[in-house]
């Protein structure tokens, strides 16, 4: 049975909004731009990845997890899947 996943759409905002952002950085190489500017927003462009992954597991684990059914150690194993992308 699917459920609702209440954040994707906001998860899928985020990464459009980082690749965006890395299209940008990536038109920065091919402009030679200085490397310590695209160090700094290929900074930015991970970071935002990594929240886009953290926000996604985190609404698994509160989301999904939760309403699951049968026994607690399918859950538990589930949740040890999701956490090793942690």
């Amino acid at each position: 049975m699917q459920h609702e996943h209440k954040k994707h759409k906001e998860i899928t905002s985020r990464l459009k909004r980082v690749n965006g952002h890395l299209l940008k950085v990536i038109a920065m190489l091919e402009n030679d731009e200085e490397c310590i500017d695209i160090a700094q927003q290929l900074h930015a462009v991970e970071r935002a990845l990594n929240g886009a992954k953290k926000a996604l597991i985190y609404n698994h684990v509160n989301d999904c997890l939760e309403e699951k059914s049968g026994t607690s150690k399918s859950v538990l194993e589930e949740f040890k899947q999701i956490t090793k992308y942690m």
